[in-house]
Order: C-alpha cells, then structure tokens, then sequence
C-alpha cells in the first residue's frame, strides 16, 4: 500500500458493498492489498482455513464465501476471468481470525470485524425486543377491545385475590407433601 493508509473503521467501510436486498459484502480481492498479502495464493489459503473454521461452526460455506468471478486486464485491450469471493462479515471476521496477527492491518480487521459482528447482534437483538414490544401492545389492544365489545370486566377492575398465584402454589406443594 502506498504510505500505510490510516487503519480506521473508514478503511473497510470504503471497500464494504451492498447488495440489492440491503445485505452488506466485501470482494476478497480487494481486502488483499488492504491486509498486506504479497499475493492472491497466500490469502487463498487464509480464506481456505476460515472456510474450514466456517464449516466446523455448522455454518454453510456458501452462505459466507460464494465464488464470484471478476475480469481482469491483462494488457493490450485482453481480460481474464480471476476467482474471488463476496465475503460476508462473518466471513471477513474469520479470515482476519486466520491472518497472521502480527501484521498491524490483520490485527486491525481482526478488531474491526469483530466490533462490527458485536454491534450487529446487539441492533438485532434491539430490534428483537422492540417488535416484541409493538406485538405485545397491538395484541393487548385487540384483546381489550374484544373484551369491551363482550361486555366483560377489564382486567384492572377484576378482584384482587388476597393472595398470588405463587403463594398459592406453594400452599398446594406442602398439602401435597
């Protein structure tokens, strides 16, 4: 690389791509020059062992690592058609996992792929709840009316037993004994 560039999160973020259903990637030849690999073989052979790594996680390989093909120039107007990968995340984790973590810019990837994974679980995790949330109240409302429509008693103006459901079932285990 020319000068090492600044290794911030913008570095993968310039070369990160998205799909036509919103579905971020990144090209495995372009992370080549990014992680300071001489040549595309040597980080074959790190994308073969977090391909491995993949599979023995009980992932699918092909959801992670699908083949692409790329054309190339090879000079006086000729192109070639060259091997490459469209790398999820969680592939790109793996591979920086599998790079050789001396070398500043794996250990950077490393960092920034796993920061990247944890935020990604936490926003779907967010994301979970909240629509747990919305389910739960739209339900409650739909039953509420039901409820009202019936003619039925709300259940905030139902008797309060005088005592709960756990103290009951308590009471019932040691009649039990």
């Amino acid at each position: 690389m020319n000068e090492i560039k600044e290794y911030t999160e913008k570095v993968f973020e310039d070369i990160k791509h998205i799909d036509d259903n919103g579905n971020e990637y990144w090209l495995a030849r372009e992370l080549v020059p990014l992680l300071e690999y001489s040549k595309w073989e040597r980080f074959s052979n790190t994308i073969n062992n977090a391909k491995i790594a993949c599979e023995n996680s009980g992932y699918n390989v092909n959801d992670h690592f699908p083949r692409v093909g790329k054309l190339i120039s090879i000079g006086k107007g000729g192109k070639r058609k060259v091997d490459d990968y469209k790398l999820s995340r969680y592939a790109c984790y793996l591979i920086a996992q599998n790079g050789d973590s001396r070398k500043k810019p794996i250990a950077l990837a490393q960092t920034y792929f796993a920061i990247q994974t944890r935020k990604q679980e936490l926003n779907e995790k967010e994301y979970n709840e909240y629509t747990a949330n919305l389910v739960h109240y739209k339900i409650g409302k739909i039953v509420r009316k039901a409820i009202k429509e019936a003619g039925g008693t709300m259940p905030e103006d139902l008797p309060t037993p005088n005592k709960s459901l756990k103290e009951l079932e308590k009471e019932s285990k040691k009649v039990k004994e």
